[in-house]
């Protein structure tokens, strides 16, 4: 074995900075290895803090929040008092959120299908703090707990929606209704349409298979973009064995609204031609053995065969004079129109909402309902019209014209035209 063997003091100062050089060199490895080691603590440190706020979190989710909702929906039979006994509240509290919502005239009528939103205050008792009660499916009222003691104030509020338009088209297979029905339009609209026809169109005898229709109307959609309600007919065409029956919605004056045919001539008369749709005829005005006495007597209507429940319109504007039980007419309803014309609707199911004698009704308005009480051997509508005191066959009934665009009319007329035809263009265009 050999020696390192130093023999000048060159050699000794080499050695010594090596032997230096060694030393940082173990000092520095072993202050990075204890940097190291405080470096994976702080980690450790970090990642136990994250879950131990994770933990946190899901017992704090857990936790009984300190306001809660209710939502509740009104159903038949049901009254306000009734809805308030139910809620999970104390006597006190019951009556006076009772006294508040009969302080409201808008609330006089308690409808089915009305929403309540409840909420509460879990940390006081289960106490209300505010409430809503749609008014209707635009409109609502809300309660909230007011600085007096005991008592809650209240603010009309108008929901805020998104009108969209809504472009449709079929043939027509069996009945109009139906036609309708399948493509899903509300019957709000499809009521209004066959109101609109009523007047030129008889539903049961002047269409026929492969007839077809086109509709442009309005629907309201809520924030999660689900249709609450339709509003007006845009835009209406009724082909009918290749003939178009145009009808456009047009304000000839101020909040004065009405449709026009392409020629700029309202379709508006006094009575409808058929007060129902979906139904055919079944027996004409005249002379014709009773199907129940069995003799030959004068059938001074028009009877229309439907199922039960098919609604029943108003045929114009008037003022109720009877709806009850009219002997062989089963549930009935008169209407008295003007100094000339009464209308008779017999055999009824049951009647439309609110109609009673001396309400006042409006063209196209549900007034009752399809049925078969009295003397009926099936489902239909008897429908009378009565001029000048004497019974006349409703569909030869010839009626004036409403009204004529002239002038400077008949120009904002076209141009409110071609805007409609504009936009139905786009619509179709658009659904394909």
């Amino acid at each position: 074995m050999k020696y390192l063997k130093l023999n000048n003091y060159k050699d000794y100062s080499i050695f010594f900075w090596i032997i230096l050089v060694s030393i940082i060199g173990i000092i520095i490895t072993t202050i990075y290895t204890k940097n190291k080691e405080v470096e994976a603590q702080k980690i450790k440190g970090t990642l136990d803090n994250i879950y131990l706020k994770k933990i946190t979190k899901e017992i704090t989710n857990n936790l009984e929040p300190r306001y809660s909702s209710l939502d509740y929906v009104s159903k038949s039979g049901d009254t306000y008092q009734s809805i308030v006994d139910s809620l999970n509240i104390v006597k006190e509290e019951k009556k006076i959120l009772l006294e508040s919502i009969l302080k409201e005239k808008s609330l006089k009528v308690l409808r089915t299908n009305q929403k309540f939103t409840f909420k509460f205050d879990n940390m006081n008792k289960f106490k209300i703090v505010e409430f809503k009660i749609e008014t209707d499916k635009k409109n609502e009222i809300v309660f909230k707990t007011s600085n007096k003691k005991n008592s809650f104030t209240s603010k009309k509020i108008k929901k805020n929606f998104k009108k969209k338009l809504v472009y449709k088209e079929t043939s027509i297979i069996d009945s109009l209704y139906n036609s309708a029905i399948n493509l899903k339009i509300s019957p709000n609209i499809i009521i209004e349409f066959a109101r609109l026809y009523g007047f030129q169109v008889d539903f049961q005898r002047d269409i026929w298979k492969d007839d077809s229709f086109q509709i442009i109307y309005e629907e309201y959609l809520n924030d999660k973009n689900q249709t609450v309600d339709t509003g007006e007919i845009i835009f209406a065409n009724l082909n009918l064995q290749n003939n178009d029956l145009q009808l456009y919605k047009y304000e000839y004056e101020k909040n004065k609204i009405d449709y026009f045919d392409e020629n700029g001539k309202s379709i508006k008369k006094t009575l409808m031609k058929t007060p129902i749709n979906g139904a055919r005829l079944s027996s004409s005005y005249g002379k014709r053995k009773h199907p129940i006495l069995g003799y030959t007597k004068m059938h001074t209507g028009t009877d229309f065969a439907a199922p039960t429940g098919t609604p029943i319109m108003a045929s114009g504007d008037g003022k109720v004079t009877k709806a009850g039980w009219c002997g062989g007419g089963g549930n009935c309803v008169k209407i008295k129109h003007n100094k000339t014309y009464q209308t008779v609707y017999a055999h009824m199911s049951k009647f439309g909402r609110g109609i009673k004698k001396g309400v006042r009704v409006k063209q196209g308005q549900i007034i009752g309902y399809v049925g078969s009480t009295g003397m009926s051997t099936g489902p239909h509508l008897h429908y009378e019209v009565i001029e000048n005191g004497r019974k006349i066959n409703s569909q030869k009934l010839r009626l004036p014209s409403g009204k004529i665009l002239k002038g400077e009319d008949r120009k904002r007329f076209e141009v409110s035209k071609i805007k409609i035809d504009v936009l139905k263009s786009n619509l179709i265009a658009k659904d394909n």
